[in-house]
């Protein structure tokens, strides 16, 4: 299997998905802006999402992954074809019972997740009814990252990498054209996300069935394999609840801030998203089964050598897009979101807090390489540990940067956060002598620093030149914006090929 190639179509289509992102956020700031809505649809989608993380994207893919891989490596696919529909079972059983839980309990949800809401009986009000009706989604769509777990250890990575832009073409359908059935308007959004899971969850059956893995789900308990999976969540659901909870105290902090803060920080997460997921979701979604794999293959060279492969490739692509992101705060936030309710203070302050994010990128994106190289020798204990100091240093740093930088505080203290635990994780690996670099780094390192030092001069110079931002239509903002883009990327990469770079030297072949 071609790493590079498997890659490169991963976040092609995940790159749409992003597209079709801002498009929906582009509709939503539009039509609802920064206020007591808007704040109270991000908390009730924000929540299920949480869950989602912890229950599939988190803990269960990091305990389910690698032992599927082991079934399939060693013991053949029949194994593997039973012990997913015992696991299967026991997911959809776990899943129904967290979703009428949580159902039931929306108001208290709300109140602990953000209780500045609670001082509004409106606001307070809108939020549990819209957490009521998106909650099933964690249902749903960690069923569908269970299916696309499976068919990525099959290395079918394109179909659950399409996946998510059905989400995205509900949420815009909704917006667009069944805002006004709905009372208040807001509430379209909440069953639009409810129709997005359930799609995304029937376009992946069908392909669970082309490689034999469409299996009917029955709960046993006396399966090793599921016992071993429950073993590994334990500690792995609350390394990923760390995480997560730091994300659940940022919202609780900015709920005491004026309102809007919280969709401020919501779209400049967004922006922030768009490298993170086409890059380090990318990367980690065919790192994991790969490194997996290798594991169970006993060849540990070769998994040291996937290591470097993939920080390479994070440092080659993620570095430019981190200065980017920084310089182009003003451009990407007024081109995209500044229209109707959506004001230029809102603007203004998304951009302080994309700025901040900025700084963490790199951080953000290598601890989903990292990490994956600690799951796949099914250890996940040591993350965990990581993941509870940067949980308390980073609610510090929340503590120091609240006063002075208010939102973007919070979003800057995930950053730095991000850096420290992506620098716990590799010291780790070293120390354990389960990753030994290869030659190179430090004029590999070089090189890319004089790349991102010219593209960032290029950007600057660019942009004195043209008109303020504010100024014409949405088309002449995005084609301006698509233009300072396209300078960006042929200085970076232009001066990249100068340098010696060729894209045959970063091709990487694995084990089907």
């Amino acid at each position: 299997m071609n790493l590079l190639k498997s890659l490169a179509a991963v976040s092609s289509l995940t790159m749409l998905s992003r597209v079709l992102g801002f498009v929906r956020d582009t509709l939503i700031a539009r039509i609802f802006g920064a206020g007591v809505a808007s704040d109270a649809f991000v908390v009730a989608f924000k929540l299920p999402n949480l869950l989602r993380r912890i229950f599939a994207e988190g803990a269960f893919s990091q305990a389910f992954v690698p032992i599927l891989a082991e079934y399939k490596t060693q013991q053949g696919e029949e194994a593997a074809r039973t012990f997913l529909a015992y696991i299967s079972g026991l997911l959809t059983l776990v899943l129904a019972l967290v979703t009428l839980l949580g159902i039931l309990a929306a108001p208290w949800i709300v109140w602990v997740s953000a209780p500045g809401f609670a001082d509004e009986a409106d606001r307070f009000s809108l939020t549990t009814d819209l957490l009521r009706v998106t909650f099933p989604y964690i249902f749903l769509i960690s069923l569908s990252s269970m299916a696309g777990a499976v068919l990525n250890t099959w290395n079918r990575f394109s179909v659950p990498a399409f996946t998510p832009t059905l989400l995205n073409v509900s949420m815009i359908v909704f917006t667009l054209f069944l805002t006004p059935y709905f009372d208040p308007p807001i509430m379209a959004l909440g069953w639009a996300v409810l129709v997005g899971g359930l799609l995304q969850l029937l376009y992946q059956l069908p392909h669970l069935k082309k490689i034999g893995m469409l299996v009917l789900p029955r709960v046993s308990f006396k399966d090793s394999g599921v016992w071993r999976v429950l073993r590994n969540m334990g500690p792995a659901i609350f390394g990923v609840s760390v995480s997560q909870f730091s994300l659940i105290i940022n919202t609780i902090f900015a709920s005491f801030l004026v309102a809007g803060s919280v969709s401020w920080m919501y779209y400049a997460d967004r922006l922030m998203e768009l490298p993170s997921g086409v890059l380090g979701v990318a990367l980690g979604t065919i790192l994991l089964p790969a490194l997996s794999k290798t594991y169970a293959s006993a060849d540990r060279e070769e998994y040291s050598r996937l290591l470097d492969w993939g920080l390479r490739l994070c440092f080659l692509l993620v570095l430019p897009c981190a200065m980017a992101l920084a310089i182009l705060a003003e451009p990407l936030t007024v081109a995209l979101f500044q229209y109707g309710k959506f004001g230029a203070h809102d603007a203004l302050m998304t951009q302080q807090a994309l700025m901040a994010y900025s700084v963490g990128l790199l951080g953000i994106i290598l601890v989903k390489i990292l990490a994956p190289g600690f799951y796949a020798q099914q250890n996940i204990r040591t993350p965990v540990k990581i993941a509870v100091v940067t949980l308390i240093v980073t609610q510090l740093l929340n503590l120091v940067l609240i006063g002075p930088l208010a939102h973007a505080g919070l979003a800057l203290a995930i950053g730095l956060g991000a850096c420290l635990n992506a620098g716990l994780l590799y010291w780790q690996l070293r120390q354990r002598g389960m990753f030994q670099p290869q030659a190179g780094w430090p004029v590999f390192l070089g090189k890319l620093v004089l790349a991102v030092t010219v593209m960032a001069l290029v950007l600057l110079a660019v942009m004195h030149f043209m008109p303020g931002w504010a100024e014409d239509g949405m088309l002449l903002r995005l084609l301006r914006l698509g233009a300072l883009v396209t300078a960006g990327l042929l200085a970076y990469f232009g001066c990249l090929l100068l340098l010696g770079f060729r894209l045959r030297d970063f091709a990487r072949r694995t084990v089907a």
